[in-house]
């Protein structure tokens, strides 16, 4: 990625992160939410830290982002690793009960080990936490069935904690997002820019766009990534002959039909076709 380099710390994550610490203590389970088109890059680093000795759940949502293909690879990785994964779509409600009813059986086995020690059984505290904008809230929202948390397809828009009771065996604790105070993976914070999920402050646009497309193309040969070149041709109109050798004379061509050659409108406009899938179903990371 060229310079400058993607790095994105507001002031209301470094103040969120502080607050979570001090709440950890009264959970007894991470429902962690990443991002299916990412799910390596919306993994934060001190996550193992701040959970040990916790249940963790693995919830991947926007599995309707990605082929079919990459969720079967992503599941497989993550299996062999010993980590089960919960597929979701929170904003149509696709596989949501079934991330109810694993925090549930985590609650389950809780209260059991409470009776064991003579402790009466008590509803599971659970911890929603992610990167900002992988849906964290829009998933609380859906186990809620009504909307009691703000959600929207942007990031930094929950930024304080606050518990949401879910019937009598579930109460939840929805977390601002949080992201690690410098990026080091300059590969993993493009991926994090192109989905949306790190302010827009923190990228230049048109860079972003450019790179978007070299990894357009170097996801193409694999079939699972979904990554469709004569979609794209088909849209805007200009072939992809060369992309790669100069992204930046494709997308000034680009912007020539469609924007009246302004170029930053033509990477804004290229990366919210992205985001809203109409460039198909792309999944940007794949287990290698």
């Amino acid at each position: 990625m060229s310079s400058p380099p993607i790095q994105w710390y507001p002031g209301h994550i470094a103040k969120a992160e502080q607050q979570l610490k001090r709440n950890l203590d009264k959970v007894d389970l991470v429902i962690e939410v990443r991002d299916a088109r990412i799910p390596l890059a919306t993994g934060h680093p001190h996550l193992n830290r701040w959970i040990s000795g916790k249940q963790h759940l693995l919830v991947i949502n926007r599995r309707d982002m990605v082929t079919p293909a990459a969720r079967v690879a992503w599941e497989a990785w993550f299996k062999a690793r010993g980590q089960r994964t919960v597929w979701c779509d929170a904003k149509a409600g696709t596989g949501v009960k079934q991330v109810q009813q694993a925090a549930i059986r985590a609650g389950d086995q809780l209260n059991e080990r409470r009776r064991n020690r003579g402790m009466r059984p008590r509803p599971v505290r659970a911890l929603t936490l992610g990167f900002p904008n992988v849906g964290k809230s829009a998933l609380i929202n859906r186990l809620v069935k009504q909307k009691v948390v703000a959600s929207a397809r942007r990031a930094g828009v929950t930024r304080t904690l606050r518990w949401v009771r879910l019937g009598q065996d579930l109460d939840l604790l929805d977390a601002p997002g949080v992201l690690p105070p410098r990026l080091d993976d300059q590969q993993a914070a493009l991926h994090l820019a192109l989905c949306d999920d790190i302010g827009q402050a923190a990228y230049d646009g048109e860079l972003v766009a450019q790179a978007f497309l070299n990894l357009l193309m170097a996801l193409q040969p694999q079939e699972a990534s979904g990554v469709g070149l004569a979609l794209l041709e088909s849209r805007y109109g200009v072939p992809l002959e060369g992309a790669t050798q100069d992204p930046v004379f494709w997308l000034e061509a680009v912007a020539e039909r469609h924007t009246s050659g302004d170029t930053a409108r033509m990477a804004q406009r290229l990366l919210d076709d992205f985001r809203k899938s109409a460039l198909g179903s792309i999944a940007l990371e794949l287990p290698a």
